[in-house]
C-alpha cells in the first residue's frame, strides 16, 4: 500500500521554507520524512531570463489574476514569485535587519504592536542567516548591535555617499547585500552592477536555486511542484492532513506536522478555506511605501559605486521623528538615471525613500466570493501615521541633502507596490490578538506552524527577507532542538 504519511509536510519553496528545512534538516534524524509542495512550476535560472516580464514571471503583475483576485479601490497590486525557490528569484538581494527599536513600536511610539521578542532573541539567527546568504557589508559600522561579522566585505559607495557619511557619521552606512563585490565560490558570481535585479542575467544575487538547494536534495525530502494546497485537514484542534491537486487530482496526505511557508496572501486564504475563524487572520495586509527622491547636483559627479543600493541612510528613522510620523528608511541608488544636458551627466543622486506602515483591518484578505480556491486581496488605506510621513517628505528630506550642493529636487508619487508583503497571520503573546506565538506555532493548532513575513506585526520600513529568514531559523530551532 502507497504510505502518505509524512513528519512534515511544508508549503512553498521560498525564503521561509528553505531556511526552515536547512535548520530542521541539521537537527532530525535520518529517519524523518518531509513532503515539500509548490503551487508553480520549476523554472531554471536561465528559463527566468529567457521568458523576463512573460508567463509567471514577477514583472508580469497584471497577469497574476490567475493566483488571486485584486479588489483594491487603491491602484494597488501585489507581486510575488509562484514556483520553486520562491520571492528568492525575483528579490532585490537587499539585507539589512530590523533595528532594535522596530521590535517595540508600541511600547516606544504608541503605534502598531510590539513584536514578541526582542532584537536580541533574533540576533543570533541574523547572523546564520547572512551566513547561508553570504551577505556583504561593512563590519567595522553598523546601525544595529552585530556579534559576527559580515561574510563578505562592503561593496563601493558613492562619492555622495561619502559626503552624507562626513555630514551624518552616526546615520550613514553601507548597505548589507546578497549580492557581494566578490564571488562566492561554487555558487555565484560576483555582482556585476548592471541595476538590473528582479532577475539578475548573470546569477550574483543569492537565491534558492543557487545557495540553498541541499533540502530539496537530502534523501529526506520529497518535492512536489505543481501542487497547489487546496487546505489543511483539521480535527479537534489538530492538523491531521494537507490536501493538494496535481494534474488535476487531489490528494490528501497525513502528516505530524504542518508547515506553511507561502505568502502573506496565500498563508491566510488557506487557514480560512481549512476552517480557521480567528478575528485577527488575513487583516492587516500591509507593506511599506517608498517615494523617490532625485537631486540634481552642482558639480559633483555621482555613481560610482559598485552595486545597485550603496547606502543606508537613518536619518528620518529616529526616536524623536517616529513619535511624529512615520520612520522611513533611505538607500541611495546607483543605477545611473544620467541628467541630459552636457558637462552634468553624472551630477545627479537618487534616494529610496521607504515609510513603515502598520496592521489596519480594512486591508485584509479573505476567500474570493465567486471562487473561494482564490484569495481576495483588498487594501483600502495606509495608515494615517504613514500618510503624514509622506506627506511631511518634501521639508524632511532637505535637512537630508543639506551637505550637498543642490541645483533641484523632485519627489515621485508613492509606489504602488514594494513587492514587500506582510503582516495578515501576525505572532504574538496574547491569543486573542495573534495567530502564531513568536516561533510561528499557531495558538489554536499547535501542530501548524506559520512562516514568512504575514508573521510581522508591523511592516518596518527595513526590507524583510532577511528578518523572515532569521525567524525560519529561530523556530526550526525551538521545535527541534533537543
Amino acid at each position: 500500500m502507497k504510505d502518505d504519511s509524512y513528519d512534515i509536510v511544508a508549503v512553498g519553496t521560498g525564503f521561509a521554507t528553505s531556511f526552515f528545512l536547512h535548520q530542521v534538516l541539521e537537527k532530525a534524524g535520518k529517519s524523518l520524512k518531509v513532503l515539500v509542495l509548490d503551487a508553480g512550476p520549476k523554472f531554471s535560472h536561465a528559463d527566468q531570463v529567457k521568458h523576463r516580464g512573460t508567463n509567471n514571471q514577477p514583472l508580469a503583475h497584471k497577469r497574476m489574476s490567475e493566483h488571486y483576485e485584486n479588489l483594491n479601490p487603491l491602484d494597488k497590486y501585489w507581486t510575488f514569485f509562484t514556483g520553486y525557490g520562491g520571492g528568492s528569484n525575483c528579490w532585490w538581494a537587499c539585507t539589512p535587519r530590523l533595528i532594535p527599536d522596530d521590535f517595540r513600536t508600541k511600547s516606544l511610539f504608541g503605534i502598531g504592536m510590539d513584536w514578541p521578542m526582542s532584537y536580541d532573541d533574533l540576533e543570533p539567527y541574523y547572523c546564520q542567516a547572512e551566513k547561508l546568504m553570504n551577505v556583504c557589508g561593512d563590519s567595522s559600522k553598523a546601525p544595529y548591535p552585530r556579534s559576527q561579522p559580515y561574510p563578505k566585505a562592503p561593496h563601493r559607495q558613492n562619492a555622495v555617499d561619502k559626503i552624507l557619511n562626513e555630514a551624518f557619521p552616526d546615520q550613514m552606512y553601507s548597505f548589507p547585500a546578497a549580492r557581494s563585490p566578490e564571488s562566492v565560490a561554487d555558487q555565484r558570481p560576483a555582482c556585476c552592477n548592471n541595476g538590473v535585479c528582479t532577475i539578475c542575467p548573470i546569477n550574483a544575487k543569492f537565491t534558492v536555486l543557487n545557495g540553498l538547494t541541499s533540502p530539496y536534495e537530502d534523501e529526506r525530502v520529497e518535492l512536489k511542484v505543481d501542487a497547489k494546497v487546496i487546505g489543511l485537514e483539521k480535527t479537534n484542534d489538530v492538523i491531521t492532513g494537507v490536501t493538494y491537486r496535481k494534474d488535476g487530482k487531489e490528494e490528501t496526505v497525513r502528516c505530524e506536522l504542518a508547515v506553511l511557508g507561502a505568502n502573506a496572501i496565500f498563508n491566510p486564504h488557506i487557514m480560512l478555506r481549512s476552517g480557521f475563524a480567528h478575528p485577527e487572520l488575513g487583516l492587516g495586509l500591509t507593506e511599506q511605501v517608498s517615494r523617490k527622491v532625485t537631486v540634481d547636483l552642482n558639480g559633483i559627479d555621482n555613481f560610482q559605486g559598485s552595486t545597485v543600493s550603496t547606502a543606508l541612510c537613518y536619518m528620518l528613522h529616529g526616536r524623536e521623528h517616529r513619535k511624529k510620523k512615520a520612520g522611513a528608511l533611505i538607500q541611495t541608488e546607483n543605477i545611473p538615471n544620467l541628467r541630459n544636458e552636457r558637462g552634468k551627466h553624472l551630477q545627479r543622486m537618487e534616494m529610496l525613500v521607504s515609510y513603515e506602515d502598520y496592521r489596519l483591518p480594512q486591508n485584509h484578505v479573505a476567500l474570493s466570493k465567486e471562487n473561494p480556491e482564490k484569495a481576495a486581496a483588498t487594501f483600502v488605506k495606509h495608515s494615517d501615521y504613514t500618510e503624514r510621513g509622506m506627506r511631511e517628505l518634501d521639508e524632511d528630506i532637505k535637512k537630508v541633502i543639506a551637505p550637498l550642493p543642490v541645483e533641484s529636487v523632485s519627489i515621485s508619487e508613492p509606489w504602488k507596490t514594494e513587492s514587500h508583503i506582510m503582516c495578515t497571520t501576525p505572532m504574538g503573546s496574547d491569543p486573542k490578538t495573534s495567530i502564531t506565538d513568536s516561533h510561528g506555532v499557531c495558538h489554536e493548532a499547535r501542530n501548524l506552524v506559520v512562516l514568512g513575513s504575514s508573521l510581522f506585526p508591523t511592516a518596518a520600513p527595513s526590507h524583510p527577507t532577511l528578518t523572515l529568514s532569521a525567524l525560519s531559523l529561530r523556530s526550526a530551532d525551538y521545535l527541534f532542538s533537543t
